[in-house]
């Protein structure tokens, strides 16, 4: 089922000890990964200090873009889960004074949108 939720735009759980291992390159000494999500390619990562959106891009995902947003510049985020007719969750995330959000992620199904977003506001407000 994990790998069919991917395909269709849901997040997954994935194993944190293996992400790390993936970033090793990227994280900073003593920075721990503390919840990790796959959606489809990509990867949602809950740091130590921050949060990793990892964009795998082309056909082949070789080209990588790493976001990092520390949770001391995040200062609002909105979680808009599925209805009847809006098959669609959003998770919206702020930055700073913007007035657009700078992170929109879409997910097919409110699953682990829900503890995304308290991952995020577990690591935002403490």
């Amino acid at each position: 089922m994990g790998l069919f939720s991917g395909l269709l735009g849901n997040a997954s759980q994935k194993d944190v000890e293996k992400v790390e291992r993936q970033l090793v390159d990227i994280l900073i000494p003593n920075e721990r990964v503390n919840l990790a999500f796959s959606l489809i390619r990509d990867l949602i990562i809950f740091t130590d200090y921050r949060l990793i959106l990892v964009d795998k891009q082309g056909v082949t995902g070789k080209k990588t873009s790493y976001k990092s947003l520390p949770y001391r510049s995040i200062s609002r985020f909105t979680v808009e889960t599925s209805g009847h007719f809006d098959l669609d969750a959003e998770l919206k995330i702020w930055v700073s004074s913007a007035l657009e959000p700078t992170e929109v992620l879409q997910f097919k199904s409110d699953d682990n949108v829900v503890q995304i977003q308290q991952a995020l506001a577990s690591a935002v407000l403490q």
